[in-house]
């Protein structure tokens, strides 16, 4: 969302499904390990973990691992379709997973251990230029990303605004971001106006 200033709306928690645990540790002898370990992790999932999971590949290959790690970013639900079909070893959530995902995750045979790693804060951002949406109201948020909203106009958001148009931005339908916004600000996960700019990378966002 394109304005000035920022409104702290909730804290989600950030999670990572891990399918198989790996990494380094210490044989009978007391010696690190993780120079021994090598083979491929794949992961994907939630562009706020993301950062995260990269400095602890990072990490893990300072060690003198020879392992492979990518690390994707294709938003939350994204990187559960994809963890569900047995496709990664770990998925980067900032939200729990969801009962259908769970089923997925069942129907395929894979298992994983739910581990929360962090609080993520959500922000709703306003251009530097905007002097006058210094603070808007959750009514205020919902009357411009209600499913089917027509505000295209500061001015319709409020009378005392100027006659000026509204540019959104957002994360995409995969994002834990979106289902938790929706649901705080809409009343119904997964409900919004579509004509915006989505995106499930945060950079792109910005």
């Amino acid at each position: 969302m394109r304005s000035k200033g920022l409104v702290a709306l909730a804290a989600i928690a950030a999670v990572g499904a891990i399918l198989a645990g790996c990494g380094g540790s210490e044989d009978s002898s007391g010696s690190d390990t993780t120079g021994a370990v090598g083979g491929a992790i794949s992961v994907d999932g939630s562009s706020t973990v993301g950062p995260f999971v990269t400095v602890a590949a990072e990490d893990f290959k300072t060690g003198g691992a020879t392992t492979q790690i990518t690390v994707g970013i294709s938003g939350t639900g994204g990187g559960f379709e994809r963890f569900c079909k047995d496709e990664t070893d770990i998925s980067n959530a900032s939200r729990a997973i969801k009962d259908e995902e769970k089923e997925l995750c069942a129907k395929a045979g894979v298992e994983f251990t739910e581990l929360q790693i962090a609080n993520d804060g959500l922000s709703v951002v306003v251009n530097t230029e905007n002097d006058w949406a210094t603070c808007l109201t959750v009514a205020q948020l919902k009357t411009i990303w209600e499913p089917k909203s027509k505000v295209n106009n500061w001015n319709q958001v409020d009378p005392k605004f100027p006659d000026q148009e509204i540019k959104l931005f957002g994360p995409g339908t995969d994002s834990g971001t979106f289902d938790f916004f929706t649901d705080e600000i809409n009343g119904d996960g997964g409900a919004s106006r579509t004509d915006y700019q989505p995106s499930e990378d945060d950079n792109v966002t910005v």
